[in-house]
């Protein structure tokens, strides 16, 4: 890809966030990215089929680097994951904002993280632990990754207040020891 398209389309896809952070994307129009981007129509498509591809293909990008971030690790612990997944968060502040805010169920483009999160956990489980049953290793993922998944929704909506080693610690002090310890462990 040439530099000229890639400026192009940088320039779309932050004219559509930018959009994103104010209107719910039903009201956002091609015409007015456009408009906005200070390019035509034909060009738009020769990119995007429309709003939603537009916004399919950003959440793909994103989801394509939290992949790659989290893909190098073998040390696998619920800490580096969550270690990784929120630098990505944080290289993309604005990106995560509208994800978060814009998507009432934001775990849909989550999903292929999850369940390479999911396997890396099953197996290093499986293997310190041998006697564990799917339906174990399925219960405690879903704790897991659901409860972090809300943790992180938090550290966004308050604009990334704490430290990406904090949220890493915390998700995975909460996710090793239970809300017990990590509550009580205040007083």
């Amino acid at each position: 890809m040439d530099r000229r398209t890639k400026y192009t389309q940088k320039v779309i896809k932050d004219t559509f966030l930018d959009l994103l952070e104010t209107k719910d994307i039903k009201k956002i129009t091609v015409s007015e990215i456009c408009e906005k981007a200070d390019i035509n129509r034909a060009t738009f498509y020769r990119y995007y089929l429309d709003v939603y591809d537009l916004l399919d293909k950003i959440q793909e990008e994103f989801v394509n680097e939290l992949k790659m971030a989290s893909a190098n690790d073998c040390d696998y612990t619920v800490a580096t994951f969550a270690r990784d997944l929120l630098l990505a968060f944080t290289k993309n502040k604005d990106l995560a904002k509208v994800l978060f805010y814009t998507n009432n169920n934001t775990i849909y483009f989550l999903n292929d993280i999850m369940t390479i999160a999911y396997e890396k956990c099953k197996a290093k489980w499986q293997k310190d632990i041998p006697n564990l049953s799917d339906e174990d290793v399925e219960y405690a993922a879903s704790y897991i990754f659901n409860g972090a998944l809300g943790i992180i929704n938090y550290w966004i909506l308050n604009d990334f207040d704490k430290s990406v080693d904090e949220i890493a610690n915390i998700i995975a002090e909460l996710a090793y020891s239970g809300t017990n310890r990590f509550i009580y462990k205040k007083r």
